[in-house]
C-alpha cells in the first residue's frame, strides 16, 4: 500500500495505518519466540552495530534535508510480513503479578497488530506456563487478527511455578505439530517462538531448546527483572545479540514491540524497482523511500522536485552533550554512549567558524569534561571523549541543566554570541532533583534542547526538557541496543535551518551517506 507523505517515516511500528492488511504476503516460516525476564548483558558486538546504525541514522537525517538543506519527505511505505508460524511461550508463574501479566498481553497484542494474519500468511498460537503448561490457543484456532486479539485479552495467569523447559518441549511436540496447524518446514515459511520469562526455571532448558532449534524453530528469549541471563542464552537462537532481550520491568516490555514488528517485516526496495516519483535522488529507507537532490539543489516543499540554490558558507553551531553517568547506566553501556558521541562528532564540520562541541557528564554532581572551543578538530574531541571516566552514583539532571545554562553556554566557556545553541541531554532514569525551572529557563533563553531517554527514563521528564514541538525533540528507546533508531530523527534536527543552502556539511556528506545507505541495504 502507498502512504501519503508524512512528517515522520512510516515503519512497521505500533498501530501504523500503513501496515499491511490481512491476506498480504507474510514473513516466511513458523517462528518460536521465547521471552524470558533476565538481566541481559549487552555484548560489545551488538552495541557496535547499534551505534554504527545510529551514526548512519544521523547521516541520514543530515541527508534528509537534501543537499542544500530542505528535508526530503517520505514518499512511500511498504512493509509486509513473510508467512510465519509464530508461538508465544509466556511465563505466568507466581512471581508475575496480575498487572504485570496484563503488560505481557499488551506486548503480544501489539506484535500481532503488525502481522499479516491469515491461513496462508501468519498463524499465531499462545502457550501459557507455570508449573504446568496450558495451550491457550493453537496455530489453527484463529485466522483473523481480530479473533487473535480477543483471545489474548481472555488469557489469565496460572500463578504457580516456572517450568520453562516443559513449556518449550510442549511447543516442539504439540504447538508446532501438523495437528495444531503448523505447516511443513519450508524455506517459504518461518517457525518462530518468543519466550517471555522473569525468573530462573525449575527444570532444564538447554537440551530441549537445542532440540527446538534443530527442528527449525527460531527462538527469541525475553527476560524481565531478576531473570537468569545464562538461561536466556541457553534458550535463544544464534546470533544471541539478536535473539536475547532484557527489560528491567514489565512496565517497559511494550517497548520491544517495535523490534519484533521490524523482525517480521519484509521490505521492498522501492528505489530499485523504480516505484517512486523523485526528480533527482531516491533514498531507500526501512519500509519506505525519501527524495533528495544533487549538489547545488534544494528539495521543494512537494518532497520530490528540486530547485537550484545559491549555496552558502556553512552554519555555525555550539553543541553541548549533557551525559548521564549514573550507576544505572553500567560501564559497558557508558562505553557505547562515548562511541555514540564520537560518531556524531564525525558527522560535524568542526572549526572556529562552524561547529564547536562541549561535553558535560553528571551523576550526583556535575563535571565539565571539556568546554566549547577547547578542541579545534574532530580528532582531539574524539580522543577527549574516549578518555572520559565513568562517574557512577546518582542522577541529578536538574543540577546538570542548571550547569548547562550558567556555564556551558557562557562566553567564558567558549560559547559564541549570536551562534545557535543546541543541547543534547542523554539519560537512563528518573532525575533525583527538580528539573522544571532549569528546563524552562534553557528553552526561554533560546537553547534548542533535545532529550534522549533509555531504559527507565521518565517520559514526562523528557518532554519537560525538550524544546517545542516536543514530539520532534524527545526520543526514547527501551535499551542501548536500539538507540540507533533515535539518530534517524536526531541528526536532521541538529542542522540549523535558517537558510536551506547554509548547511555546507550536507554537501560534503552526500556521497558518504549514499555509500553508507547502500552498504546498509546489502
Amino acid at each position: 500500500p502507498q502512504c501519503p507523505p508524512a512528517p515522520a517515516l512510516h515503519t512497521c511500528q505500533g498501530l501504523d495505518p500503513c501496515l499491511p492488511e490481512e491476506g498480504q504476503v507474510n514473513t516466511s516460516g513458523p517462528r518460536l519466540l521465547l521471552a524470558t525476564l533476565h538481566p541481559a548483558s549487552s555484548s560489545s558486538t551488538a552495541m557496535d552495530r547499534i551505534f554504527s546504525a545510529l551514526l548512519l541514522s544521523f547521516l541520514l537525517l543530515l541527508q534528509s534535508y537534501g543537499v542544500c538543506g530542505a528535508p526530503p519527505q517520505p514518499r512511500g511505505t511498504l512493509c509486509r510480513t513473510k508467512p510465519t508460524d509464530l508461538v508465544f511461550v509466556i511465563d505466568s508463574s507466581r512471581s508475575v503479578r496480575p498487572h504485570e501479566f496484563e503488560k505481557v498481553k499488551v506486548f503480544m497484542s501489539r506484535v500481532i497488530e503488525g502481522l499479516d494474519v491469515g491461513p496462508n500468511s501468519t498463524r499465531v498460537g499462545v502457550i501459557n506456563y507455570a508449573s504446568a503448561v496450558k495451550n491457550e490457543f493453537s496455530l489453527k484456532t484463529y485466522q483473523t487478527k481480530a479473533g487473535l486479539l480477543q483471545a489474548v485479552r481472555r488469557i489469565e495467569p496460572l500463578s504457580t511455578g516456572t517450568m520453562t523447559g516443559l513449556a518449550i518441549q510442549f511447543a516442539i511436540s504439540r504447538a508446532f505439530s501438523d495437528s495444531e496447524g503448523a505447516r511443513v518446514r519450508s524455506p517459504n515459511f518461518n517457525k518462530v517462538a518468543i519466550v517471555v520469562t522473569d525468573g530462573r526455571p525449575q527444570d532444564g532448558v538447554q537440551d530441549v531448546s537445542a532440540r527446538a532449534r534443530a527442528a527449525g524453530i527460531e527462538i527469541f528469549a525475553i527476560g524481565v527483572g531478576r531473570v537468569d541471563m545464562h538461561t536466556l542464552r541457553q534458550i535463544a537462537s544464534e546470533p544471541l545479540d539478536d535473539h536475547v532481550d532484557y527489560v528491567e520491568s514489565y512496565s517497559v516490555i511494550e517497548k520491544l514491540t517495535h523490534k519484533f514488528q521490524e523482525a517480521f517485516c519484509v521490505v521492498s526496495d522501492l528505489c530499485a524497482t523504480g516505484d517512486h516519483d523523485c526528480e533527482q535522488i531516491c533514498i531507500s529507507t526501512p519500509g519506505a523511500y525519501k527524495c533528495a537532490c544533487k549538489e547545488g539543489f534544494t528539495l521543494n516543499s512537494d518532497g520530490k522536485t528540486c530547485s537550484a540554490c545559491s549555496g552558502g558558507s556553512g552554519s555555525a553551531l555550539d553543541l553541548v552533550f549533557l551525559i548521564d553517568g549514573s550507576k544505572s547506566v553500567r560501564p559497558e553501556n557508558f562505553e557505547l554512549v562515548k562511541k555514540f558521541i564520537n560518531q556524531i562528532v564525525d558527522s560535524l564540520e568542526v572549526s572556529d567558524k562552524q561547529a564547536q562541541v562541549g561535553l558535560v557528564q553528571y551523576s550526583s554532581s556535575v563535571r565539565q569534561e571539556f568546554p566549547l572551543g577547547q578542541f579545534k578538530n574532530k580528532k582531539d574531541i574524539k580522543a577527549a571523549v574516549k578518555k572520559m571516566a565513568y562517574m557512577e552514583k546518582g542522577t541529578m539532571t536538574g543540577q546538570a541543566l542548571k550547569y548547562l545554562i550558567d556555564s556551558s553556554f557562557s562566553v567564558i566557556n567558549g560559547a559564541r554570541p549570536g551562534v545557535p545553541k543546541v543541547g543534547i541531554v542523554f539519560t537512563d532514569g528518573r532525575s533525583q532533583d527538580y528539573i522544571t525551572d532549569a528546563a524552562k529557563k534553557a528553552k526561554d533563553l533560546g537553547f534548542r534542547m533535545f532529550a534522549v531517554g533509555v531504559g527507565n527514563a521518565v517520559e514526562d521528564e523528557l518532554r519537560e526538557i525538550a524544546s517545542e514541538p516536543v514530539a520532534e525533540h524527545y526520543f526514547y528507546t527501551a535499551d542501548f541496543r536500539t538507540i540507533s533508531k533515535i539518530g534517524k530523527k536526531l541528526q536532521m534536527k541538529i542542522c540549523i535551518e535558517e537558510d536551506p543552502c547554509e548547511c555546507k556539511s550536507i554537501v560534503k556528506f552526500q556521497t558518504k551517506v549514499e555509500d553508507l545507505i547502500n552498504s546498509l541495504q546489502q
